[in-house]
């Protein structure tokens, strides 16, 4: 029996990038006819009132002449997908959650063009898109609980070995285009590593190379089969493959499933401007005349009120503003492309305060008044570098996402801890009665990460405040429902974590696509929809 998935228009979450108006109520399933081909327009514009129609793929044309850029993917797929529980179960969740696709869309819709292009110039399998679906939902700001960031989810040690650069002012894992040339590069050399077998170059890419490679060999020892679904693999890895196959069946055979893929133009909606030296990213957006949000986030990479002062200085913008940016940097004096504020160091002071009152660093500082060495003297006067606007309205810049974080509510009480050396999560955790995880999350950490004496984490206490209401002369509390994110510990059972947090097992079991009849793997990740006024997190 075919399955039928109807897709509900959600807002998207780039300003200016949205697909899909939400402005009329959709048509309910019940009121649709049977979808055929033919009416595939029509439907789609019933269920995505105000939308542009998805034009239908035209088999007649080459797949980079295209309408919809998921009709030039899904003409190029290429991998074989076997029947295999995984994959169904896998399948299977995506079809209950139709709005997924829709979020994923809105997320990818302003980079897809430019990562299909990529892939296509190398010659790569094109069901690489979807990699990022699995592994950051398209989210450019995605940080995850083993230290991995942007949509291709590099941690520090990759990133770095293959060249992204991280550091205070940028961090490479972020910057949409630097991560996928990487990426692309990284799974290049897997594939040759793995003899031409993507399944095996996509495990690696997930568990590491070296623990896939253990597996082969160690098949090839006892005489077994070295094809992915033989080796003994990490609980993730062995569900990281088929989630990338899973969508990639429901993409090339969408019509079989009648899924909706939301329609992305297949042209480039973007550009990539090189500006040649630091620009102060609010002076950027009101010359690219957008906000300074808006333009954050295209280049989410910039950690802080400018581009690098080494470099990069690349700009990712609409089409139509990259030819506004252009024409303004031509009117314009490149020594304008920064405030700067003339400081006379007094008594006491060093690079290093000064640098940190200036929201800067010692190496800008040094760099801009060629300065070797440390060596300050009382009376001197520096030229340095300051945002044009204050810093608060720079709302994706690392100290302000980190100060969101901070003050989102997660408790009744936030205490605020100044770190002391010698300090680890683990003390923390134990001292303020909280979990590691939670205690990292709060703080836009992951639970590996180093903490810094001086630093300033957010601690919250007591669960979040919940309203009473009086039913028959008896007080109840209303349900306040949380996301939790719990790693599973030795010991540890469906049973024990579903009376540890009050929720049935077939609920563990449908959240995380799971079977009871398998056993719990200590380190495994499991998300729960968690009543926080029945338990304490």
């Amino acid at each position: 029996m075919k399955k039928i998935l109807w897709l509900v228009s959600v807002v998207g979450l780039l300003s200016g990038c949205q697909l899909l108006s939400s402005e009329s109520r959709p048509v309910p399933p019940e009121e649709l006819p049977e979808y055929t081909q033919e009416a595939g327009i029509e439907r789609y514009a019933l269920i995505h009132p105000g939308a542009q129609p998805a034009p239908m793929i035209d088999r007649q044309l080459p797949a980079q002449l295209q309408a919809d850029l998921w009709d030039r993917i899904r003409l190029q797929m290429a991998l074989d997908i076997p029947e295999h529980e995984l994959i169904e179960s896998h399948r299977d969740w995506y079809l209950r959650h139709p709005a997924y696709i829709d979020r994923i869309t809105q997320r990818a819709a302003p980079f897809l063009h430019l990562i299909v292009e990529e892939i296509e110039k190398r010659d790569l399998p094109l069901e690489l898109v979807l990699v990022p679906v699995v592994e950051s939902a398209y989210d450019t700001f995605a940080y995850s609980h083993g230290r991995a960031s942007g949509i291709w989810q590099f941690i520090p040690s990759t990133a770095r070995h293959y060249g992204l650069g991280i550091d205070w002012w940028y961090d490479g894992r972020r910057d949409v285009m630097a991560a996928t040339t990487t990426a692309l590069d990284y799974f290049d050399r897997l594939a040759t590593l793995f003899d031409g077998d993507w399944l095996l170059a996509m495990a690696a890419y997930n568990g590491g190379q070296g623990r896939v490679m253990n597996a082969v060999r160690r098949n090839e020892r006892e005489g077994k089969p070295t094809d992915f679904w033989s080796l003994s693999l990490p609980r993730e890895t062995r569900n990281y493959v088929p989630k990338i196959l899973a969508l990639s069946e429901l993409l090339r055979d969408s019509e079989d499933w009648n899924v909706v893929w939301p329609h992305i133009p297949n042209q480039r909606v973007t550009d990539i401007v090189d500006v040649g030296q630091q620009i102060d990213l609010a002076l950027a957006a009101e010359m690219a005349g957008m906000t300074l949000e808006e333009l954050h986030r295209y280049n989410s990479g910039y950690n802080r009120w400018a581009t690098a002062p080494d470099g990069p200085h690349t700009l990712l913008l609409p089409v139509e503003r990259a030819n506004q940016f252009r024409a303004a940097l031509a009117e314009t004096d490149p020594s304008d492309w920064l405030a700067w504020q003339r400081h006379q160091v007094r008594s006491g002071e060093s690079l290093s305060t000064i640098a940190q009152r200036y929201n800067t660093t010692t190496q800008t500082i040094q760099q801009f008044n060629d300065i070797n060495g440390s060596l300050i003297r009382q009376g001197d006067y520096l030229l340095i570098p300051v945002a044009s606007q204050a810093l608060e309205r720079y709302t994706l810049s690392a100290e302000q996402r980190l100060a969101a974080a901070q003050d989102r509510p997660q408790g009744q009480q936030k205490i605020e801890h100044r770190v002391q050396r010698g300090d680890t999560f683990w003390d923390l955790s134990r001292q303020y009665n909280v979990s590691i995880n939670n205690l990292a999350r709060w703080n836009n950490m992951a639970p590996g990460d180093m903490l810094r004496p001086g630093q300033t984490l957010a601690v919250w206490q007591g669960t979040p405040n919940t309203q009473t209401v009086s039913i028959s002369n008896t007080s109840a509390s209303t349900p306040v429902m949380r996301t939790v994110h719990y790693q599973v510990r030795s010991g540890d059972s469906l049973a024990l974590i579903a009376s540890r947090f009050r929720v049935r097992i077939s609920d563990i079991e449908r959240w995380n696509s799971i079977s009871r009849e398998r056993y719990l793997q200590p380190g495994q990740k499991l998300t729960l929809h968690v009543d926080v006024t029945k338990v304490t997190l």
